[in-house]
């Protein structure tokens, strides 16, 4: 652990040097010019998990969705490379350390995702190595192999059944068919479950959020505002609404919760801080529209903000320690 450590500071810092001297205004020619981070999707989030698992950061599936491992892997990349910002977005400084620190190949990637293939690990070896069949084409390849033997046993017992009488062909039929009658009741019910399963969640999730939006919305409010009172919590979550909601803000709730210098909960860490049921209860108050606030988009602590342009925003009301502000 310590060798890769240290293997990775030399090769960082080898790589900002060569940079410097060779590669001084490097364009970005892979990835696209827009900040990737959590929540994304796409084409830039497969090249993104795709470096990151070449360099040993991101062991999950590359599968173009910013999750929390593609997140934490790629802020482990930024402190190894000793970049300037670790915040788990990827930058123009960061996508320009991975394009010289790996090797893409975009056409074998793909490749590999439109066979249903999983990576066993991209990059640093033969190509006929870091990929194998994915658990649905297994699953659908078992699938067959059972029905190829089923067929087999089938075709066994019709020819049982032809030797045997009359009697216990008519027996034997019953018993089939109760047998069949309890098989088919039995995946009737479980349908039944799994649709009754999938109606309950749906209704316990407010149209248009999903269960990680929720999440990541308890964790800011409880990491901005667990110790003010509960109508204060139910107005920071009506703020980041509010945002979303603004054409000058990301259109997403994790997009507005991780905008770089946004919220202080995520520069120092409090975001991740597991919240209550409290805070829970104040995201789905403001979702469901109760804002406190009167559509404010900002608020700050007075005892604790030095900044004089949060000062001059103009002032709707305050709740608890924060001001809300238009």
């Amino acid at each position: 652990m310590k060798f890769k450590k240290l293997f990775l500071s030399i090769l960082a810092v080898f790589l900002f040097s060569v940079g410097l001297v060779a590669y001084p205004t490097k364009d970005i020619s892979a990835f696209s010019e827009q900040i990737i981070q959590h929540g994304a999707v796409g084409d830039d989030v497969i090249e993104l998990q795709a470096r990151l698992q070449y360099l040993g950061f991101y062991k999950g599936e590359i599968d173009g969705v910013f999750g929390w491992g593609t997140y934490w892997a790629l802020r482990n990349f930024q402190k190894e490379f000793e970049l300037k910002k670790v915040d788990g977005l990827a930058g123009k400084k960061t996508k320009e350390m991975l394009e010289r620190a790996t090797d893409y190949d975009e056409n074998f990637v793909k490749e590999q995702i439109r066979k249903g293939n999983r990576f066993t690990h991209y990059g640093g070896m033969d190509k006929s190595k870091q990929s194998a069949p994915g658990k649905q084409n297994n699953t659908n390849k078992n699938k067959q192999q059972a029905q190829q033997e089923k067929s087999k046993q089938q075709g066994t017992q019709n020819q049982t059944n032809t030797n045997t009488d009359g009697a216990n062909n008519e027996a034997e039929q019953q018993s089939n068919n109760e047998t069949n009658q309890q098989a088919n009741n039995a995946t009737e019910q479980q349908d039944n479950d799994a649709a009754e399963g999938q109606t309950t969640k749906a209704v316990n999730v407010p149209q248009g959020f999903s269960q990680n939006d929720i999440n990541l919305m308890a964790n800011a409010v409880y990491g901005e505002a667990r110790g003010e009172p509960y109508e204060g919590q139910v107005a920071v979550a009506a703020v980041i609404l509010n945002r979303v909601e603004s054409p000058t803000f990301p259109n997403t709730v994790s997009g507005v919760i991780f905008e770089p210098r946004a919220f202080t909960a995520v520069a120092d860490g409090q975001i991740w801080l597991t919240p209550n049921d409290k805070a829970r209860e104040a995201v789905l108050d403001a979702i469901n529209g109760w804002d406190p606030t009167g559509n404010a988009i900002y608020y700050f602590n007075p005892d604790t903000a030095t900044s004089s342009w949060i000062w001059g925003r103009p002032q709707i009301k305050r709740i608890g320690k924060h001001i809300f502000c238009k």
